[in-house]
């Protein structure tokens, strides 16, 4: 038991040396992968190397060439850059009522058997009788009722790049971005998977449109930091069972 106090207080020094060193300073950036090799990678239109083909073809304004005048720019390789929109509007509201009911009589009476009946009634007190017999009544009910309402509403724009092109042609994209304001700094991630052909003209994809879509909005910073239970209270809303 002294031994799994020790570790504990030494796991919580360790989590509080690890939040001192962030007294007083802004949350820092995720560096981006790969440093400047995947600056130059993302750059949009560049390819890795040119082939005497596609230098003739750069010469002319009217060929398919993607720096020509009637080129295609969308996003379509790996390293490219293309914008998601992310417009979110759902409202949804649920609401189910059920009711039942049930009720049942039996009624069950023997008048006249040999006067046994009779026998039996002159034994009882005055005013009873064994006609019926024996009679029984039942009666259940039960009512419910549930309602869910939900609304949720986002707007947002980030930039994502072509991580990956899928044999049959699917675009896998990343995307992330982050504004630090003051001591607060929020973060947006955005992944999934594309056709090139829902490709808009202006190089931009809806989210409705991205499959596996993973498109997480936080931030973290003092702000965030206060929101969130101390850890001790974390640990105890775990252990204790009460």
């Amino acid at each position: 038991m002294i031994r799994l106090c020790l570790t504990l207080l030494s796991l919580l020094s360790l989590m509080a040396c690890s939040r001192l060193e962030n007294v007083g300073r802004a949350p820092a950036f995720i560096p981006p992968e790969g440093g400047a090799e995947q600056a130059a990678m993302v750059t949009p239109g560049l390819p890795v190397s040119i082939t005497p083909e596609q230098a003739t073809d750069g010469a002319s304004l009217w060929t398919r060439n993607r720096g020509s005048l009637l080129g295609d720019r969308r996003a379509a390789v790996r390293g490219d850059i293309l914008t998601v929109v992310i417009e979110i509007d759902d409202k949804a509201e649920i609401s189910n009522a059920t009711n039942r009911s049930r009720s049942g009589n039996e009624s069950m009476g023997v008048p006249q058997l040999l006067g046994i009946p009779q026998r039996i009634a002159e034994g009882l007190p005055a005013g009873a009788t064994v006609d019926p017999l024996i009679q029984t009544n039942s009666s259940s009910a039960s009512a419910g009722s549930g309602t869910v309402s939900r609304n949720e509403k986002l707007e947002l724009r980030v930039a994502a790049t072509v991580v990956e092109v899928l044999p049959n042609g699917v675009l896998a994209l990343q995307g992330s971005q982050e504004v630090r304001v003051n001591f607060e700094l929020r973060e947006l991630l955005v992944s999934g998977y594309v056709r090139p052909e829902d490709i808009s003209r202006q190089n931009e994809i809806t989210y409705d449109k991205i499959a596996s879509a993973r498109i997480s909005y936080g931030g973290r910073g003092q702000i965030s930091d206060v929101q969130q239970p101390r850890i001790g209270q974390q640990i105890a809303d775990v252990i204790l069972p009460f």
